[in-house]
Parts: structure tokens; sequence; C-alpha cells
């Protein structure tokens, strides 16, 4: 059920007009500093698909490059906590490319992680809406799709 809502918000907001008005400030350009908050699904094939929660922070350096932090939880029967190092490679404004390395713990068991996400940020009223897709790498282990929905502000 939470996959198919994830779902139809992305492919809502997908093929929904741009919101943030033509020739406005992009809000990088008034704030450097962007955080958000993900609610999505990851999915692994041992464990089917957990709802998850997320924390997004982004240092925006220049048009092209921002450097931050993701913290993830993703409940159920994957119980995982996911921390990344991410670069933010703004192809354009709206449409962002993620890389970076991090960990990922389950109990006591800890493993590498590598994320390379796509996400399409929508700006209005002072707030970003992003639907997003990553897919992360686990070395010797299985690997995770995260899909979801982020809701941010700059600050």
């Amino acid at each position: 059920m939470r996959v198919r809502i994830a779902l139809g918000l992305v492919t809502a907001l997908a093929f929904a007009p741009d919101v943030g008005a033509k020739g406005s400030a992009h809000h990088w350009e008034t704030s450097p500093h962007h955080l958000s908050a993900l609610v999505g699904t990851t999915y692994t094939k041992e464990c089917g698909n957990a709802f998850t929660l997320g924390i997004d922070y982004e240092y925006r350096l220049n048009d092209f490059l921002g450097v931050g932090f993701v913290a993830e939880y993703a409940f159920e029967d994957l119980d995982a906590y996911t921390y990344l190092l991410v670069a933010d490679l703004h192809i354009t404004n709206n449409f962002i490319a993620q890389i970076g390395p991090g960990v990922e713990f389950h109990g006591s068991h800890k493993m590498e992680v590598a994320r390379l996400g796509f996400l399409y940020e929508f700006e209005t009223s002072g707030f970003t809406i992003s639907p997003q897709l990553h897919y992360d790498y686990h070395r010797n282990h299985k690997s995770a799709v995260v899909a979801g929905l982020a809701i941010g502000m700059s600050f």
C-alpha cells in the first residue's frame, strides 16, 4: 500500500507543471543551506519493502555542486540505519544526481554502502518538494532501492 501511495505521488509530481516562478531566484541563491525530510520505501530482495524516513542536508557551493549528508532509517524487517556523505550534482536547477559513500547498520552488523540517486526538485512558497529514486550498492551484500518524496526548505 505504501509503495502505491509513494509511486502515485512521484508520478503526480513528475507530470505537474514547474511551480516555481520563471525568472525568480533559485532557493540556493538566498541561502546555501537546505534541509529536507524524506518519506519513502526501501526495497531489498530479502526483506521486500520497508517504510523509510530520512533527512538530507546540503550546503550549496555553486550552481553545479552541493555537498552534505543523508541519514535514513528503514523500519520493519529491514531495521537498518544508513548514513551517507553525498555530492549533489545539479544538472539543472531542478534535476539533481546524488552520489556518495556511507555506512549502514543492521543491529550490530556494519557494512559499506555507495549511493547513486536522482531527484527532481520543485520549488513553491519557500519550500521544495522532490520525488527521489536511489540505488544503494552494498559490497558483498544485496543492494537496495530507495524511493520517496522529500519536503525541504532553505535556511
